[in-house]
Parts: structure tokens; sequence; C-alpha cells
């Protein structure tokens, strides 16, 4: 395992972006190629979605396995045998939290929440992509049934 320096970390990750990051750019490519549209990083809504497709009431996040805790009991092992591992235990706990209390917030309001991992977007976009499509059709189901 490389060890970095306090400023090899330091510049490590004032380099990762909280918006407009490589699997938002993915997907957005994606969804916008179907025919899509939607508004990006919509501050109108709790937790302000990465996606949102306003018209069909869908909140698409795009989460990166570490910072949203993906397989957080074997992460949080990995966690521990690092620098700083109470800060990032509970930092990435707390976002872990937060991601539920906003998928609630959205659900409550009548949206539908996708949540994907970076490592599926990159890999299986189009089952992804499929996934919104899906809530979209069950969307438009639920509207006709009103």
């Amino acid at each position: 395992m490389d060890v970095l320096t306090k400023e090899q970390r330091r510049k490590n990750m004032k380099a990762i972006k909280s918006r407009d990051s490589k699997i938002e750019l993915i997907m957005r490519r994606a969804l916008w190629e179907k025919g899509y549209r939607y508004r990006k990083n919509y501050k109108e809504l709790p937790g302000k979605p990465d996606i949102a497709l306003t018209k069909y009431k869908i909140a698409v996040f795009c989460d990166s396995e570490y910072f949203h805790g993906k397989d957080w009991p074997h992460l949080k092992q990995r966690i521990k045998k690092g620098n700083n591992s109470v800060f990032w235990e509970k930092k990435i706990s707390g976002n872990i939290k937060h991601d539920r209390d906003v998928d609630i917030r959205l659900k409550d309001m009548g949206w539908t929440v996708l949540r994907f991992w970076g490592e599926d977007i990159k890999k299986h976009t189009d089952d992804c992509v499929r996934a919104v499509e899906d809530a979209v059709f069950d969307k438009k189901i639920e509207t006709e049934d009103r």
C-alpha cells in the first residue's frame, strides 16, 4: 500500500469534485442521448440530486463508492487500518445517514429516488439508464391511473 505525505493527500482530496464528476458526466450524457432532459444539481430538492428529471419527479444520485460507503462493514475495517480513521469513519457514516434522510424526504415529496454506484455507471451505463427508463415508465403508468 502506498503511503502518501500529508501534502500529497491534501492535493488528491482537493482534486475530488463534488459536481460534474466523471460518473455524473457519463450518466448525463447517456440520458441526454436517449432524449431525457433534466436539471443538474437541482437546488430546489433535498440533497441537490445530481440529475433531476422534474417532469417525472425522478431524482438520480451518482455516488462514489468510498464517500458514500459501499459495502460499509468491509470499508470500515479498511479505514480503521489507515490514516485519520476516526475522521473518515465519522465522515462516511454521516454521509450514509444523510443519504438515507434525503431519500426519505424526497419520497415523502412524491419523488422516485435512484442511486447508482460509480463503478456501475462506468461499467454498466446501459443498465443504469434502463433503470431510469423503468422509473419513467412507472411514473407514466402512475399518472395515467389517476
